[in-house]
């Protein structure tokens, strides 16, 4: 892969190294200045790579001079290679790290991660050589993988951003991807209560079931179900008094199983 990083003539790296001699022998801020100045441009560059990512070019290019800076204190002219040579892969590593760590919706294994940043860069780099997007073979082949782990990797590539709820979708865009996600049914709500209900009734005795089901299921006062049962009004209350009680403690004991289960 190429990549079309500034170039420079002899004497203006003779220049630099001069400028970063300098720059080591006093610590000058008006030195670092100019060495900023006369990098921006490879900084811009490298920022530029990463054009297809989510994170907008200003912030590219900031994360991209940040690194520059970094490279600038690290850089040692006598090691006898050109800056830019230090400078590319420090600014690469720090773009890269922030895509990995800040950029992502559903964060995939780190070696995923950098898989799908790798085949992005394979992608651009065919990309400009077809003339065209390139297939998955041709990736596979580029990339030196099989075509399995290539559509793995794009498929991973989705996670790094996420879709508005509010985006149209439908043939005539009328319709929000929320209206396409179906809600909660209320009726699990009433048939969960309804099992549950039953199995606590199952605990009370065959003339308590009787009485709450006259009650609660069918309606009827006190009165008119002592009338079907053949006792008063006052101890149809007792038996439904009772029965809440021990329908409330059974469920209660229920509850603290569920708890202590999970």
């Amino acid at each position: 892969m190429t990549h079309d990083w500034p170039t420079r003539s002899l004497g203006d790296r003779h220049q630099e190294r001069l400028l970063f001699l300098r720059y080591r022998a006093t610590g000058d801020p008006a030195t670092k200045e100019l060495l900023v100045k006369r990098n921006l441009r490879l900084a811009a560059s490298v920022a530029a790579r990463y054009s297809r990512s989510s994170v907008s070019h200003d912030d590219r290019m900031q994360l991209a001079s940040i690194a520059l800076l970094k490279a600038i204190e690290r850089f040692d002219p006598d090691r006898g290679v050109a800056f830019s040579s230090f400078a590319v892969p420090t600014m690469v590593g720090e773009l890269q790290r922030y895509f990995r760590d800040h950029t992502w919706t559903v964060r995939p294994p780190r070696d995923l991660q950098e898989r799908v940043l790798r085949l992005e860069r394979e992608a651009d780099a065919l990309a400009g050589e077809l003339g065209r997007a390139p297939t998955g073979q041709e990736l596979a082949r580029a990339a030196d993988s099989s075509v399995e782990a290539i559509l793995e990797t794009l498929e991973a590539g989705r996670a790094r951003g996420s879709v508005s709820l509010d985006q149209p979708v439908g043939p005539d865009q009328s319709d929000t991807l929320a209206a396409t996600i179906g809600a909660e049914d209320g009726q699990f709500r009433r048939v969960e209560n309804a099992v549950l209900a039953e199995d606590l009734l199952s605990e009370l005795t065959p003339r308590e079931r009787q009485v709450m089901r006259l009650r609660f299921e069918q309606d009827l006062t006190q009165s008119e179900i002592g009338e079907l049962v053949g006792c008063s009004q006052m101890h149809v209350s007792r038996i439904i008094r009772a029965a809440l009680d021990q329908l409330s403690t059974s469920a209660a004991d229920e509850r603290t199983e569920l708890l202590a289960a999970v």
